[in-house]
């Protein structure tokens, strides 16, 4: 399990190194290349994370979309060019905070 507890814990960093920058609304993201840029890339360590996650502990949890968040980390590492950053946003905007919350609550069950 302690592999399990440093990969939640990645995600959860990540989340926090995404939270810095959507605090300051879509139309920031939107104007910076950088926040942006900072973004996708917390993304992706956050579907590689979850990637590195045992089989065992994915499947006790089948609430979370696990393979739609190792999905949008295949589609931002491989497809960088044609990265749609209306769904970028949706996802941190919409969807990052209750996934936020539901590893928080499976990191305290293994801890």
């Amino acid at each position: 399990m302690k592999d399990d507890r440093e990969r939640l814990r990645h995600i959860l960093d990540a989340i926090a190194m995404i939270e810095k920058y959507s605090r300051e609304g879509e139309a920031a993201f939107r104007r910076s290349d950088l926040i942006q840029n900072w973004m996708v890339r917390h993304i992706q360590v956050i579907g590689e994370a979850a990637r590195a996650l045992s089989p065992e502990l994915r499947r006790r949890h089948p609430e979370i979309p696990w393979a739609d968040i190792i999905g949008m980390r295949h589609i931002l590492v491989h497809d960088y060019f044609d990265i749609d950053l209306n769904l970028v946003w949706l996802v941190v905007s919409h969807d990052l905070p209750s996934f936020q919350q539901e590893i928080q609550a499976i990191l305290k069950q293994i801890e």
